[in-house]
């Protein structure tokens, strides 16, 4: 997404006094209505106007700052978060579809806090603390928790195990990642043991990570697949719609049975509008 929707004079600048000219500047841009940002969001999808662009993301830079303020505890400054989540914000005015009916704020929300978690879980440690999508879950959930209750007892860590739906073992290791320090991969530490000299990661750490370029070329190709898999979504009916991200793309998977009484139709019949939704989604891929 092109940078150039934000001014210069509204970007994310370096320094407290400066930071704070911005966020008063921000909170001076008007918010839209509902038809503003219909219109402005149409003018943007159908013909292109960065102009329309760029003022759906400038009634919504409050919104980032607002959100950037809840990730106060990470030892990170606000003004980068800002503009992590000014990326997000960007990359939601892009991919918003007016005709569904939800408001921007609400839409832009996940790519707002996607783009600052990532940069929080790049930053906050040398050595990524969480990989897996249950592991950033927990990361960010666990640190409310243990800021609440300190280090936590077993009984404890049953009770945000259960309430975060893992394992107690899943909140110990978590727990075990957050508590512990980096160390340098090649700089050994000061000691005085000769008995026990340190040893660097770098002489016993292999890296199987692929190369960066087959990291790059891997994310564009998730980046593809991702847009032909909304391509093909915004192909189908309501319906349909509703169907497919019940089943495939919910954290909490719908049964044939309860979208069969949502929708007053037998659960086959709910099958056989899957099975169609995915072939039409599958032939979007192979176009």
């Amino acid at each position: 997404m092109n940078t150039a929707l934000v001014p210069s004079h509204l970007m994310v600048p370096a320094g407290t006094g400066s930071l704070d000219a911005y966020i008063q500047e921000v909170n001076k841009v008007p918010m839209l209505t509902l038809e503003e940002e219909k219109d402005l969001a149409h003018r943007y999808l159908h013909e292109g106007d960065l102009d329309a662009a760029r003022q759906l993301v400038l009634a919504h830079l409050r919104f980032v700052v607002h959100v950037a303020k809840g990730y106060g505890g990470y030892g990170l400054q606000l003004g980068d978060l800002i503009q992590e989540g000014n990326i997000g914000l960007m990359k939601a005015v892009k991919r918003f579809d007016p005709t569904r009916e939800v408001r921007l704020v609400s839409f832009a929300v996940h790519w707002i806090r996607a783009e600052m978690h990532e940069f929080i879980l790049r930053n906050w440690r040398i050595v990524k603390v969480a990989t897996t999508k249950a592991q950033r879950k927990l990361f960010f959930n666990l640190r409310k928790s243990k800021k609440r209750l300190g280090w936590l007892n077993m009984e404890e860590v049953s009770t945000v195990a259960e309430n975060l739906g893992v394992k107690p073992e899943v909140v110990l290791e978590m727990e075990s990642r957050l508590s512990g320090q980096d160390i340098g991969f090649e700089l050994s530490p000061d000691s005085d043991d000769d008995d026990r000299p340190y040893v660097s990661p770098s002489a016993y750490l292999v890296s199987a990570s692929d190369s960066p370029e087959k990291s790059l070329e891997a994310d564009d190709t998730q980046d593809h697949q991702n847009e032909l898999l909304y391509q093909g979504l915004g192909e189908l009916d309501e319906r349909s719609q509703d169907i497919i991200r019940s089943r495939w793309l919910s954290d909490s998977k719908a049964t044939l049975q309860t979208l069969a009484d949502r929708y007053n139709v037998s659960a086959e019949r709910i099958r056989q509008l899957e099975v169609n939704a995915m072939n039409k989604i599958r032939a979007s891929f192979s176009a």
